[in-house]
């Protein structure tokens, strides 16, 4: 069994919107890595994921990322307190990525992205609440 993948909480739902984009090719091809070729590979729902407070996986080769820390840190750590809140997540609490679907699910509505994901620029793409829509629209 591998070892849990790391994330800080804002990237629960990066992940689930993500659509190839990123913040450089580096950044782009660590986080299609682990979203596409673990969370959405088959049996992707049962890979297990760890929070974190810091930098974590996707966070690796960003060209932002200063050591454990981002040189945007104090909007990613808003971010992240928005995150944990929405989705009841515990500091190095693990779940695996289909707990971590139905916790969304079961806590972010539709539409909801625009409190949580406040200052993100990734939010005026719309790519994370389609992804969210389609996600309440699965059965």
């Amino acid at each position: 069994m591998s070892e849990p993948i790391k994330f800080r909480p804002h990237h629960f739902l990066c992940s689930l919107g993500f659509q190839g984009k990123g913040y450089s090719p580096e950044f782009t091809q660590n986080m299609y890595e682990i979203v596409v070729e673990r969370l959405r590979a088959k049996g992707g729902d049962e890979e297990v994921i760890q929070t974190v407070g810091l930098s974590d996986d996707i966070c690796g080769p960003c060209p932002k990322r200063r050591g454990r820390l981002c040189t945007e840190q104090s909007k990613i750590k808003s971010l992240d307190r928005a995150h944990a809140a929405a989705l009841k997540l515990k500091p190095n609490e693990q779940l695996t990525w289909g707990e971590a679907k139905a916790r969304i699910k079961a806590n972010v509505p539709s539409g909801h992205l625009s409190e949580i994901c406040k200052g993100c620029q990734w939010l005026e793409y719309g790519l994370c609440e389609t992804a969210l829509a389609e996600l309440h629209a699965e059965a």
